[in-house]
């Protein structure tokens, strides 16, 4: 796993400012502390930082073809490598190295624009073309690996793996969208293609960026999609069987690494399905980790435990405690951009777990979003049913006012909390959802935004971005709509972005299975009630892991990967909550209505409500804001020096 970036001139030829270019890639040395190179040519620079993974005395980057005139650099696994060198060297092409990175080069020269559609595996790249004159961006399908790009003040395209890349340019501006403000107080992260910044985006997934020197700026154009076509298997046992067999090859593909590798087992039924495949393609033993909390309503140790005794695992488990704060500050840091996800708590300290062993490690990841194992997909199908009784005009007029009067109860059980169910009867699907997913709801954000921001929006609203991403999904079938909007939005946006942020901070390359995209594109063509029936989320999955898991595990309440947050604010937090969320910082904006935030903090801390979502958010936006870098100065760094060459004096330059 690696760190990549970039300067490219959009109007010509001019010099690329090397002490820049450098710094850039000194800002990702975490995500590869093993070597560092930069290439500088008229009008384009390179940079790359590599944490070795495959072939470590060779695949050095930025890589070149036999003539040097393309260049890449690249982050990510491409698991059939091997399989498409021995069909490029049919065609002609010539190999150095036993790396997955120089597929790339001679995939670009075999394919063009379309090389993408031969990879398998995680990746984002930038490649130069010097007889085109063009750079190629590239995104994995499911966006596993992340890249952000920005157009500086001085006309030049900047790119890299992290926003602190992109930060370290001093053309790059730092004025906040509105928009993006908006729409990470509704989900608890900013959504691609937007970041928090106007200038900068994310290369969305499954996309590509094709730019060309002199010409005008390019917009980015998609490679795939999941489609969600129904097809019913032969038989449910036959079905389940093969869901089995390609996870299995899935897994397996993912065991090649040259470094030490395992796997998270929280002890869910996805990281167990993964550990338990692993354990029967490998002689070895399988080295796992786990996070566990001392409140017991958020502790899967037992479960994890289960699996490492069954599968004979060298198990490494880490007790999070009530007072392990330090890394509040940090996550500003690590993350570059608001993010309200408080498991990025235990993601990083399992990760930090996790390197003291492995270089490489497997993750569960997608199993929810791929097999529907979220409660919310139950209860947004049951109100679909309900949904369907009625036309909207009507519901709205009915369970409108309903859901306006009704008290809100956070303390009952969902299936009691009668202001929700006719909250969402009142609206329509895509709007419903939405509302399931929304960390504060459009009446908490109204009162919470100033009158001034609200303004700003210009009626723009966060439910915008899965109406757009609906509008490509598959219609008709209600399981199938919702799997989509949250393949395109929260998957991506928070679960990936939370993995990969907390595990290359500590350097740590983490491998999906369950997102293999030809293992997506068959669980998506299941039928939704192979998927859920009768409540089970996971249906054909846990009857076919049966033989592989003990049912207790299989079939127990979903926990999920979270922290006692309500208590936490309320008890070891309470006073560092209202220190920042009550200091200069957040007033200072002019976003946010003062009055309602000490509202919000008086209900929590009272226990009248929970706003435990709502104030973590606001703690995160805070510290996000106090931490964000001033404009570096143009030229060289105040030391003077190459700050690659801090780490490895390997330097490639044409």
């Amino acid at each position: 796993m690696c760190g990549i970036v970039g300067i490219f001139d959009l109007q010509g030829r001019r010099d690329i400012d090397r002490a820049v270019l450098a710094r850039m890639n000194h800002s990702q040395f975490h995500r590869g502390p093993d070597q560092g190179g930069l290439h500088l040519e008229a009008g384009v620079g390179l940079g790359h930082r590599r944490l070795s993974i495959i072939d470590l005395g060779g695949g050095q980057q930025p890589l070149f073809n036999e003539e040097r005139d393309v260049v890449v650099v690249y982050n990510g696994e491409i698991y059939n490598f091997a399989a498409l060198t021995r069909e490029l060297c049919l065609f002609g092409h010539r190999f150095r190295s036993h790396c997955d990175t120089e597929v790339i080069v001679h995939a670009w020269e075999q394919w063009g624009e379309r090389c993408v559609e031969h990879f398998r595996g995680m990746f984002a790249f930038g490649l130069w073309d010097r007889k085109r004159r063009s750079l190629f961006l590239a995104r994995d399908r499911l966006g596993v690996k992340p890249l952000y790009y920005a157009v500086a003040d001085d006309g030049c395209l900047v790119f890299g793996s992290e926003l602190k890349a992109l930060l370290a340019h001093p053309g790059m501006a730092r004025e906040l969208d509105p928009a993006a403000v908006e729409d990470y107080f509704a989900y608890g992260y900013v959504p691609e293609p937007r970041s928090i910044f106007r200038a900068a985006r994310k290369l969305a997934p499954g996309h590509t960026l094709c730019l060309r020197s002199g010409a005008a700026m390019a917009e980015p154009a998609p490679y795939w999609d999941v489609q969600f076509a129904p097809r019913r298997p032969a038989s449910e046992a036959q079905a389940g069987d093969e869901l089995i067999e390609r996870l299995r090859e899935a897994v397996k593909i993912r065991l090649v690494a040259d470094v030490p590798l395992g796997a998270f087992l929280s002890g869910g039924v996805d990281s167990s399905a993964v550990v338990a495949m692993m354990a029967g393609a490998t002689g070895e033993a399988v080295n796992t980790c786990s996070i566990s909390f001392g409140d017991p309503q958020f502790n899967e140790a037992g479960y994890a435990d289960q699996v490492a005794r069954r599968y004979h695992t060298h198990h490494h488990a880490l007790q999070v405690e009530q007072d392990d704060f330090a890394l509040i500050d940090a996550l500003a840091d690590i993350y570059d951009e608001p993010f309200a996800d408080s498991s990025a708590l235990p993601t990083y300290r399992v990760c930090e777990l996790a390197r003291r062993r492995v270089t490489v490690a497997l993750s569960g990841d997608g199993g929810d979003e791929n097999l529907a194992g979220y409660r919310r997909y139950r209860w947004h199908l049951h109100e679909e049913k309900l949904r369907a009784l009625l036309p909207l005009g009507l519901r709205r007029a009915l369970f409108g006012p309903l859901g306006w009067a009704y008290p809100k109860a956070d303390w009952a059980p969902r299936a009691l909390r009668a202001k929700t169910t006719f909250e969402a009867l009142a609206r329509d699907s895509v709007a419903a959802y939405f509302h399931s997913v929304s960390l504060m709801d459009d009446a908490l954000r109204a009162r919470l935004f100033s009158g001034d921001f609200l303004r700003g929006l210009d009626g723009y609203r966060a439910v915008e971005v899965l109406r757009r991403h609906a509008k490509a999904g598959p219609a008709g079938d209600a399981l199938s709509q919702v799997q989509y909007l949250d393949l395109k939005t929260y998957l991506p946006g928070d679960i990936l972005t939370k993995v990969d942020r907390a595990s290359m901070a500590h350097a740590l390359e983490v491998r999906v299975p369950l997102l293999d995209h030809q293992l997506v594109e068959w669980i998506a063509g299941l039928p939704s009630d192979l998927k859920l029936r009768g409540g089970e989320g996971k249906y054909l999955f846990k009857k076919a892991l049966r033989p592989y898991l003990p049912d207790a595990l299989l079939y127990r309440g979903k926990m999920g990967f979270s922290v006692p947050l309500a208590a936490w604010l309320r008890g070891p937090l309470r006073a560092r909550l209202r220190a920042r969320l009550l200091a200069p910082t957040l007033a200072a904006t002019g976003m946010f209505n003062m009055d309602c935030v000490r509202a919000l903090i008086e209900q929590h801390d009272s226990g009248r409500r929970d706003h435990s979502a709502a104030l973590w958010s606001l703690l995160m936006f805070e510290s996000f804001l106090r931490r964000l870098p001033a404009r570096p100065a143009a030229g060289p760094s105040p030391a003077n020096i190459d700050l690659h060459q801090q780490a490895h004096p390997q330097t490639y330059q044409s």
